[in-house]
């Protein structure tokens, strides 16, 4: 009977023991529960506008927005089957390395926020030397054609590009005067238009960079007759080095 008491007396010291315990791990749930409410209620609520709420729910238009690029694409594809062809039909204006090389059509959902394709021909890039002819579809903003020359193929075409001054001037291209050559956009900082530069200034500054950028745009209102003027501005440019 006295070893049932001690043992009776010893199971109600555990049974305290671990009801504090219990106690104690509720009041920590209660506690970090408390300061996840509270955290969550000084967070800023992410909150949409009444024109995003209406595009959240309507389906329609990143379905039209896709419908949109892929014709982009397709016109792109129809602008590299005329410029390959022109391209064979006219060996020699372009250094064989080249034109090689496979036309390529890049895509993606962001340069600046926005969608764009690339078809780069002739494409030959390396970590000196760049020869390529892009045209670019960049949404909201236009189609371009851009002639991208650095290391050996800026030192062959340069005096080239420096004789078709007046007709880069006549045409509304823009050069590059930015440092850095892998921005696309056309903004102040990043090009100016050739008829800002008189001969002899257009002339020093290809021979001043490290690369040559000179790029006309077209706008998405002329895109009935994007094929053919896209296609047109890469024959002028191989013109202008033949």
């Amino acid at each position: 009977m006295k070893a049932f008491t001690i043992n009776m007396s010893s199971f109600l010291i555990n049974q305290k023991i671990l009801d504090c315990r219990i106690q104690i791990v509720d009041c920590r749930d209660k506690y970090q529960i408390g300061d996840l409410r509270t955290n969550m209620d000084m967070e800023p609520k992410i909150q949409l506008s009444s024109f995003e709420m209406d595009l959240l729910n309507n389906s329609e238009w990143i379905l039209t927005k896709n419908t949109i690029v892929k014709k982009a694409q397709r016109l792109l594809e129809q602008v590299q089957g005329n410029i390959y062809d022109h391209t064979k039909l006219n060996p020699g204006v372009f250094p064989t390395e080249v034109i090689t090389i496979s036309p390529k059509i890049s895509k993606g959902e962001n340069y600046l926020g926005l969608p764009w394709l690339m078809l780069d021909y002739p494409r030959y890039f390396d970590k000196e030397n760049i020869f390529a002819i892009r045209t670019m579809f960049w949404w909201g903003n236009f189609f371009s054609t851009t002639l991208h020359l650095s290391g050996k193929y800026q030192q062959k075409y340069g005096d080239m590009i420096k004789r078709a001054y007046d007709d880069f001037r006549k045409n509304d291209f823009f050069i590059c005067v930015h440092e850095e050559q892998w921005h696309h956009h056309l903004e102040q900082e990043n090009y100016a238009p050739v008829k800002n530069f008189s001969l002899d200034d257009f002339a020093r500054h290809i021979e001043k960079m490290t690369f040559v950028k000179l790029a006309r745009k077209l706008s998405f209102s002329e895109w009935n007759n994007a094929v053919k003027q896209l296609t047109e501005n890469f024959v002028r440019i191989s013109h202008w080095l033949g």
